[in-house]
């Protein structure tokens, strides 16, 4: 595990933050609720996203849960008296945490889910909002919306859709069923499975692979594939062209070139 020196916290310490080599790192910790989220635990999550966003030594972020039994089980349910009650108090519930997700959705770093155990419900429309999924062998994933009687929202399905298809999404959503991550690789929710011992390991490799690499070239891939997804109506071709544009003008350019002709590994400083 990385150096937990520069450790930060939030919501009573059931959200923590940390860096190393590039790499920001959010973990959820209420591993006796599973990390089921609480509205103090989403306002928590949008200070640690806040935080790593304004840090420029951070290239990459990773979401993990802690305990080993969750990524997030979803939403903390014992909180639903008082805050999700009926219509009214669930739109402000929705509210609060949906300008966390918002945030997430529109990160301009890349993002890992690391998944180990359970991911469901609002923690899977966390995971579906990360860039890149990658999960223990054994995990478990699923929407149990239709179990408790309530709605699951527009955007947490258009992500689902988006990834899966309409059919296995219906599956997913009329049934509340839990898929396990080999069915989840398969059907296209998760992008790699790994043995549980070997999950943390290849996650960091990947995510410090990422902050070696040149952080504009990325960002041009990342708003580039944002754009693709868009209605052909909505793309915003000028912000493709300008981003590929910076690329071109870049020292890192010139860098990423000299590195090639002299042999050597490049080093990019995003300008």
């Amino acid at each position: 595990m990385p150096d937990l020196s520069n450790e930060k916290s939030y919501a009573d310490g059931k959200i923590l933050e940390h860096t190393a080599s590039g790499v920001g790192i959010i973990t959820f910790n209420n591993p006796d609720k599973r990390n089921a989220m609480s509205l103090e635990m989403w306002e928590g999550f949008g200070e640690a996203l806040t935080s790593l966003r304004d840090d420029d030594a951070v290239r990459v972020v990773i979401l993990r849960g802690a305990g080993g039994k969750a990524f997030v089980s979803g939403a903390d349910i014992s909180q639903f008296e008082k805050t999700r009650h009926n219509a009214a108090a669930s739109e402000e519930y929705a509210k609060r945490s949906a300008a966390q997700r918002a945030l997430l959705a529109d990160y301009p770093k890349p993002t890992i889910a690391c998944i180990d155990g359970f991911c469901l419900g609002g923690g899977l429309q966390v995971a579906m909002l990360a860039d890149i999924r990658l999960a223990a062998h054994g995990s478990q994933f699923g929407i149990p919306a239709a179990k408790l009687g309530i709605a699951y929202g527009y955007d947490g399905l258009k992500h689902l859709v988006s990834l899966v298809g309409p059919s296995w999404a219906r599956l997913l959503m009329y049934t509340g069923m839990r898929i396990d991550s080999s069915e989840a690789l398969r059907i296209g929710l998760i992008e790699r499975v790994f043995p549980a011992d070997q999950l943390w390991g290849e996650t960091m490799m990947i995510a410090e692979t990422i902050s070696q690499n040149a952080p504009l070239a990325i960002k041009a891939a990342k708003i580039t594939i944002a754009e693709v997804l868009k209605d052909e109506s909505g793309r915003d071709m000028d912000a493709i062209k300008a981003v590929g544009a910076a690329c071109m003008d870049s020292a890192d350019f010139r860098e990423g070139r000299q590195a090639f002709m002299e042999k050597r590994k490049p080093q990019f400083q995003g300008k």
